[in-house]
């Protein structure tokens, strides 16, 4: 009765809730972390979505197991401009993959300090991109493929072993050297839909 839409991976995108048999949005009025229990973006930031709008006001305190469970308005007086959506973490991280064919391949971003940011190649190498597909559940890294930066934020990883998450690794934030004339990373997991 919840889904996603909009988004580039199957964690992000356009709140979308099912009642009678009709889906339906989430209006961005009060629409916060604790409701998202995630990033919370606003302003149909996945695209404007179709049908009712079905809660408005949402008032969740972060326990809840079901966005149905959390206060609401009775009435909303929202237009579809103003569609919620979310950038799940997954629990490793918020990554998303950006110009592959699924969410097991593409240009690396990171979502860190309010902004998306591509990932600097200098440092990205096989254990890094091993990492990431890991953690995705997209088993190993098959290739490393370079892309521009695009993005305000670059990140830098360099793992030294084998961790869990890039987030447990060694990192950079805007640091210039580390980055100076630098692509951003792609991965092509083994695990993607080739």
């Amino acid at each position: 009765a919840l889904r996603l839409a909009g988004g580039r991976s199957r964690c992000e995108g356009r709140v979308e809730l099912r009642q009678e048999g009709t889906w339906g949005t989430v209006c961005d009025d009060g629409w916060d972390i604790p409701d998202a229990e995630v990033v919370a973006t606003g302003e149909a930031a996945f695209g404007r979505g179709h049908g009712p709008i079905l809660r408005d006001e949402v008032g969740c305190e972060g326990h809840e197991r079901h966005l149905w469970e959390c206060p609401a308005a009775p009435e909303h007086d929202c237009s579809h401009k103003e569609d919620a959506g979310v950038v799940c973490s997954g629990g490793f991280g918020m990554f998303r993959r950006a110009g592959g064919r699924d969410g097991c391949a593409g240009r690396v971003e990171v979502f860190f300090r309010g902004v998306w940011s591509t990932v600097c190649n200098s440092t990205w190498y096989e254990l890094e991109a091993t990492v990431l597909c890991r953690t995705l559940g997209c088993g190993n890294a098959l290739q490393r493929p370079s892309f521009g930066h695009t993005l305000p934020g670059k990140m830098v990883y360099l793992c030294g072993s084998l961790q869990p998450s890039l987030a447990e690794c060694r990192w950079t934030f805007n640091k210039s050297a580390p980055c100076y004339q630098s692509g951003a990373a792609g991965v092509i997991c083994n695990g993607a839909g080739l």
